[in-house]
């Protein structure tokens, strides 16, 4: 593992994907770090004073100092913990690293607000939801096409944005009704192949937990 020079407190929410995304970063990396688990409905003064602005998770704190919004950090986590054994998350390509944070952002705008619909709606909506979900995936598995990895034969910055999203899809499928590898087999076999590493499987929680927490937020919010 890489002894990091400070202290790095990760401030999270295990069921988060956004977190997610942050502990597959520093999983790649070999960074060690404090994980700080953070009730989302009674949040802690040290969240609201690290993110005073959104007051969201994921936040890390490095050296004393806060950095937010989980994409932002990765990038983060990829300037400041460079190493061999890891190769860099964004390519040092201009164009292609203007493409994979258009990506992300996508995944950012269009996946999680249909991925919403599925589990907060019902009827009418929730179909919608599930037909926006679907139209999205299938337009990454064109853009994955047939690379190992979106950013080719290196695990890279939109693998690292989209494949926390699966520990969901247990729950999404089982809501919703529907096969996610029915429409996108090959974004399926991607996601294989990156729970084959270690750094991804260790990250992300079982997906039978995640749709338990999922029923718990309906419940709690009125969803059901």
């Amino acid at each position: 593992m890489v002894a990091a020079a400070n202290k790095v407190v990760l401030l999270d929410s295990m069921f988060s994907m956004y977190g997610m995304r942050v502990r597959v970063a520093l999983a790649e990396k070999g960074v060690e770090y404090e994980f700080k688990d953070e009730n989302l409905l009674d949040k802690s003064t040290l969240l609201l004073e690290m993110n005073p602005i959104h007051k969201k998770i994921p936040v890390l704190i490095h050296n004393g100092k806060p950095v937010c919004e989980s994409m932002m950090i990765v990038e983060y986590v990829d300037n400041v913990w460079k190493n061999e054994e890891s190769p860099l998350f964004l390519p040092s390509d201009p164009y292609k690293r203007s493409q994979a944070r258009f990506w992300a952002d996508f995944i950012d705008k269009k996946v999680n607000d249909s991925q919403k619909k599925i589990w907060t709606m019902k009827g009418k909506e929730q179909e919608k939801g599930k037909e926006e979900f679907i139209e999205a995936l299938k337009l990454l598995e064109g853009e994955l096409g047939d690379k190992p990895y979106f950013g080719g034969d290196n695990f890279g910055f939109l693998d690292i944005a989209l494949v926390p999203f699966y520990s969901w899809f247990y729950a999404y499928e089982t809501l919703g009704n529907f096969s996610i590898e029915e429409h996108c087999p090959k974004l399926i076999e991607w996601i294989e192949r990156c729970m084959q590493k270690e750094s991804v499987s260790k990250s992300l929680p079982d997906s039978k937990k995640v749709y338990e927490y999922i029923l718990y937020l309906k419940k709690t919010f009125g969803f059901e």
